[in-house]
């Protein structure tokens, strides 16, 4: 498992412990997340599963708050734009743990997701879209075409989620 999954997993665990939530390992022959450039998009637009996977995660779950295509909202920022210079590591750490942003001017709060294996067992994707839309290389909308399920990321899920 790389240092990366590693620490999201062991960070979503000691979260979910107190809760009394139980998240499993992701796969531990699933490929290391490469986050300079985690998505693969063809000449052809096709994505790879972990963008299109992250497209479905993201516009289900998180657009509620931070707007379509993470374009962002009254209620939370631009992700399109916070990706572009916040690391992995720490874009795990705010989903997981929550962050507030309290002024005079703004009451912003990001609830605590390391519980919600729907949000944890699918950070990796999550972050892979908007990787590729803050890096402008995937435009507003469904992709048209993507790649199939990988074995890797049906035994990850299931290392995670439990087998359906």
């Amino acid at each position: 498992m790389s240092h990366r999954r590693w620490f999201a997993v062991s960070l979503a665990l000691s979260l979910c412990l107190g809760a009394g939530v139980a998240l499993e390992g992701r796969a531990e022959d699933a490929p290391a997340l490469n986050t300079d450039t985690p998505y693969k998009i063809s000449a052809d637009g096709t994505v790879d599963w972990a963008t299109y996977d992250g497209y479905r995660r993201f516009n289900s779950i998180c657009e509620t708050c931070h707007g379509f295509d993470g374009e962002g909202s009254s209620f939370g920022p631009r992700l399109v734009d916070s990706l572009k210079h916040i690391p992995y590591e720490k874009f795990v750490e705010i989903v997981a743990s929550g962050k507030k942003d309290v002024n005079a001017a703004q009451t912003l709060v990001m609830p605590a997701l390391g519980t919600d294996p729907n949000v944890m067992c699918y950070i990796d994707d999550i972050y892979t879209y908007l990787r590729a839309r803050a890096d402008g290389k995937l435009g507003r909308g469904r992709p048209e075409k993507h790649e199939a399920k990988t074995q890797a990321a049906i035994d990850a899920e299931n290392a995670c989620m439990g087998p359906s």
